[in-house]
């Protein structure tokens, strides 16, 4: 039995930042992705609320370079009025990321397609038509794609790099139908780079978490997204 996935993702741009953050004005992208951005790519490939999925690694395949774009958006409170703002994406992004999935423990109601090899083969075949929703680097204007490889094969940017800590970042969120407590909370780690790879940690590993509200979740019902 397989549970998990690996494929190489990339875009023209990128935008990886805390989401908090993004209400109105300027954007800055984190130099690497986040946990959260890469969660969201996988779902786009494969989702079910069965399973949850889990990032485990992403390799940096080419050099960090930012681009900054001026944007003309509708200023914050005032939909009649323009702001112009600055845009800075990470430019010609590619990675390698491996994911695996486990059970929603939350969704006992879904026990009965708790069945390994069914979601694995699904999310594999899905890989390889390049996912079965949009795929999108960060944020929506940015158009991502993905296709199998194998986790490490071909010649990275920063293979022979030294270690470089990040500092606090962004990890991802705490979704109550999948913590099952009731709360959204935004998680923080200090994630670091080795000869191009960055191992995520587990959620609840994270030393940081900030509450945001209570979020009680409608359940979604197999019926809703198909067999």
């Amino acid at each position: 039995m397989e549970n998990a996935i690996e494929f190489r993702l990339w875009g023209r741009r990128a935008l990886f930042s805390d989401p908090i953050t993004r209400v109105g004005g300027e954007k800055y992208t984190y130099p690497v992705p986040t946990y959260q951005a890469l969660k969201g790519v996988v779902e786009s490939i494969y989702w079910k609320p069965t399973i949850i999925w889990h990032i485990d690694k992403v390799r940096v395949m080419h050099p960090i370079r930012n681009e900054a774009i001026n944007c003309k958006g509708i200023r914050y409170g005032d939909s009649s009025n323009y702001d112009l703002s600055i845009y800075t994406y990470l430019y010609d992004a590619e990675y390698q990321v491996r994911a695996h999935f486990e059970w929603n423990l939350q969704r006992e109601d879904l026990a009965h397609d708790r069945n390994e090899n069914k979601h694995y083969f699904q999310a594999v075949r899905a890989l390889e038509k390049g996912g079965r929703r949009d795929i999108f680097l960060g944020t929506r204007e940015c158009q991502g794609y993905v296709e199998p490889c194998k986790f490490g094969s071909g010649e990275g940017a920063y293979d022979n790099a030294l270690d470089y800590p990040f500092g606090l970042m962004f990890h991802g969120f705490n979704y109550a139908d999948e913590t099952g407590d009731g709360r959204l909370e935004a998680r923080f780690w200090y994630p670091v780079m080795r000869s191009g790879v960055i191992e995520f940690i587990r959620p609840e590993d994270c030393p940081k978490t900030k509450y945001i509200r209570d979020y009680h979740p409608k359940k979604v019902r197999m019926s809703e997204e198909g067999s």
